[in-house]
């Protein structure tokens, strides 16, 4: 039996005990108030939603020892390709190479770019009508 429970059970045996007793206090029946009725599902309640969740995490029991790994996995990765470089044209020969002036090649045009000249905005003078100087027109 798990702790809570045996809490409880032992509480209802006291109870019952109380009940049995001779005194001016023997018309009361603790076991039989609300309370303690509905202590009694709201621990069992309880205590089976945390079983069932944690039956749920540890569904699957750990093993002692660790299982072999496959070293080559046969599913979910993509074998890498080696690169191979493509052939070379046959239009691709030394002397094809031999015929290219570099000298005539293009020019840097962009060197330095002319800077355009900035004509100076015409501000109106506008003494503000308040100390925040905000203008409302």
């Amino acid at each position: 039996m798990t702790p809570p429970c045996s809490g409880y059970s032992r509480a209802e045996a006291l109870c019952k005990e109380y009940r049995q007793t001779k005194g001016p206090g023997s018309t009361a029946k603790p076991s039989e108030q609300l309370f303690f009725l509905k202590l009694g599902g709201l621990i069992k309640n309880t205590l089976e939603k945390c079983q069932r969740e944690n039956g749920f995490i540890y569904f699957h029991k750990v093993p002692a020892e660790a299982p072999d790994l496959e070293l080559k996995a046969s599913y979910g990765l993509a074998e890498p390709i080696a690169f191979e470089l493509p052939p070379l044209s046959e239009q691709c020969t030394p002397e094809v190479y031999a015929t290219f002036d570099l000298t005539k090649g293009a020019k840097n045009d962009k060197a330095k770019p002319k800077e355009a000249e900035v004509k100076p905005v015409k501000e109106p003078d506008l003494k503000p009508q308040k100390d925040t100087g905000c203008v409302i027109s």
